[in-house]
């Protein structure tokens, strides 16, 4: 193991020479082929499967010494274990302890990796189904994205892992650009929700991934008005993680003024914990913290102040008068100039 881990090819043989077992392993199950997959030393891997070392061999993780040659991109020892793979019969699916096949594991530690066509066929059918396109976008790796869907087709863009998310949602959450486009020239369906009802661009939205909101609502049209599982729109997630710029990407793009005012918990809700937070102050007109019923809403102090401030310069509205709206320079004025105590 030590002289394989340091390339020493010369030890390497006359230690097998002399006996030296092929499958001994560490605390950890790692073999002697482990090491050479994980540092790439080619030549101890051609000496130790001339030896008849299994490529094959699970370590405590699960993870196979093709595994480890994919995770570092060692090409050359890759291909090595790849040959020696074609001498197998009945060729098992090759997955980790978390279900990851050697591709899972290409796609999403190695941005520059070549992979030959029956690697892929070999082992994207199986496994976790998280899936190598999944790994791909994730990590930003477009060249071995456009390879998965050149190689398998266009059909394992839209692919879901077990809480319903596509890639398209992987590539969103990261802001992913480049990768976005390709998923979308590819026919990706944007509108796709996955388990708790949230799409991609939600998922943009809620991490404040302002390139990918900017493709999402330009380029994609994706639909501003739907909901997630809890009734927020992507609108409502911008603005209560406070990304200011994905909001206002968000709203250049309604045209309709009810989106803006649609409501994400019920009145119930707001007139129990405003009931609360009277109780609490005694009912003498205002909280212990000196709120009124109306501002005891709010969720913490900051929100109340702002509350506060628009409560103070909202005026009476008559049935026969439209309510007076701020224009965006107006809005700009106020959350660029400094701050003032309210």
């Amino acid at each position: 193991m030590l002289s394989v881990l340091s390339g020493h090819t010369d030890c390497v043989y006359s230690l097998l020479n002399k006996g030296a077992s092929v499958e001994a392993k560490d605390k950890w199950g790692r073999t002697a082929l482990h090491r050479g997959a994980l540092t790439g030393h080619e030549e101890c891997v051609e000496a130790l499967l001339q030896h008849s070392a299994s490529f094959l061999v699970r370590d405590c993780k699960g993870r196979t010494p093709v595994h480890l040659a994919a995770e570092s991109g060692h090409i050359g020892v890759l291909g090595g274990l790849l040959h020696a793979a074609q001498s197998v019969e009945t060729l098992p699916v090759i997955t980790d302890n978390q279900g990851y096949t050697p591709l899972h594991w290409a796609c999403y530690n190695v941005e520059d990796l070549t992979l030959k066509q029956d690697f892929v066929i070999a082992y994207v059918t199986e496994g976790n189904s998280f899936s190598p396109l999944h790994c791909a976008v994730i990590n930003d790796n477009e060249g071995a994205a456009e390879m998965l869907i050149d190689t398998l087709g266009p059909a394992i863009v839209n692919a879901t892992d077990t809480k319903n998310r596509t890639p398209l949602h992987a590539a969103a959450f990261t802001d992913h650009v480049e990768c976005l486009q390709l998923l979308l020239g590819h026919n990706a369906q944007v509108n796709s929700p996955d388990a708790s009802g949230k799409t991609s661009l939600m998922m943009a939205a809620e991490n404040g991934q302002t390139n990918a909101v900017e493709l999402l609502v330009s380029s994609a049209k994706a639909e501003l008005t739907l909901q997630d599982a809890v009734k927020n729109t992507a609108l409502h997630l911008a603005c209560s993680k406070g990304h200011e710029t994905s909001a206002l990407l968000i709203l250049e793009k309604i045209t309709d003024r009810n989106l803006i005012n649609s409501t994400k918990r019920s009145l119930t809700d707001a007139v129990t914990r405003c009931s609360q937070k009277w109780s609490d102050g005694g009912g003498s007109g205002a909280t212990s913290e000196g709120y009124t019923p109306a501002l005891a809403c709010a969720p913490n102090k900051d929100v109340a102040d702002c509350l506060a401030l628009i409560l103070a310069t909202m005026m009476p509205v008559s049935p026969c008068n439209p309510a007076p709206s701020l224009s965006f320079s107006a809005i700009n004025h106020y959350t660029t100039s400094p701050s003032k105590s309210v």
